[in-house]
């Protein structure tokens, strides 16, 4: 199984899918693993709306929900990337690949360990590499974005977005209370603080500041009070940004794509 799906990554978010896109067109084969319920931001560049949609396209490369391995083989067949909903990755249980890339971007460990695979590269803080990991890459915006480290580990999550346009953690908006959320905006959307953008039950979630609407759960979402439910790029001139991969997800990818090579000298056995 490990030759069919040399790659597994854990998770398919906007940042993940910056990974994901830049192995695929690399040449290699991968499998994705995501929860049943996905919750990225960024929606319109994330392949995890494959598990809500069935099949997602970003920037050309389409991911298409498997129901089990069989099905994921024939979607790779037909030149497409297979989703699987396996949060836990329980189907590694019964092999392993030559690469594992944990990609939730959860902060921390969800259970990723270094016998998951031969190599085993974590994004972002959580992760010490040599103990979680083989190789853990740098998440956080400033100089050392995309960076492989070998030994300790990536910056400590602060809590605060990067500053775009010098905009920070204003630009994020969060869930102020428990309870459903019905979207009456959509992501492309050019916005105005204290615009009313989606309700969580009958409380209206406001604008932060002007921009576009870069990011937005999905409408009918269950969050849970402090959830991140909202994103607004003040570049208002950038709206095509919506519909693309993010510079920060493609720096990281060039991270993911240099430490697999690190690891695997000379090794192209399992390349597609």
């Amino acid at each position: 199984m490990r030759e069919v799906f040399p790659i597994v990554v854990r998770g398919g978010g906007d940042l993940a899918t910056g990974t994901i896109y830049q192995l695929y067109q690399a040449g290699f084969s991968v499998l994705v693993l995501e929860t049943e319920k996905p919750s990225a931001i960024r929606r319109y560049v994330a392949f995890s709306e494959a598990v809500y949609e069935k099949s997602w396209t970003v920037e050309g490369v389409t991911a298409q929900r498997a129901q089990d391995l069989t099905e994921a083989k024939e979607i790779l067949q037909a030149g497409k990337i297979p989703i699987l909903c396996d949060a836990e990755a329980q189907i590694l249980q019964n092999w392993k690949p030559y690469v594992l890339i944990d990609a939730i971007l959860a902060k921390k460990n969800l259970g990723t360990t270094l016998d998951m695979a031969d190599t085993v590269i974590a994004l972002g803080p959580g992760f010490t590499a040599g103990v979680d990991a083989h190789m853990v890459i740098e998440t956080k915006r400033g100089h050392n974005l995309g960076r492989v480290f070998t030994e300790s580990c990536a910056a400590k999550n602060t809590g605060i977005p990067g500053v775009i346009a010098g905009v920070g953690k204003e630009r994020v908006m969060h869930a102020q209370e428990a309870g459903i959320l019905y979207n009456q905006s959509k992501i492309g959307d050019i916005v105005q603080k204290g615009q009313v953008l989606a309700t969580i039950d009958n409380t209206p979630v406001y604008a932060s500041i002007d921009g576009v609407l870069r990011g937005l759960l999905r409408d009918g979402y269950p969050v849970t009070k402090g959830f991140k439910i909202a994103d607004i790029d003040p570049r208002i001139s950038e709206q095509k940004n919506c519909y693309t991969i993010s510079d920060k997800a493609r720096c990281i990818a060039g991270g993911v794509l240099q430490a697999i090579m690190m690891r695997n000298k000379g090794c192209w056995t399992w390349k597609k």
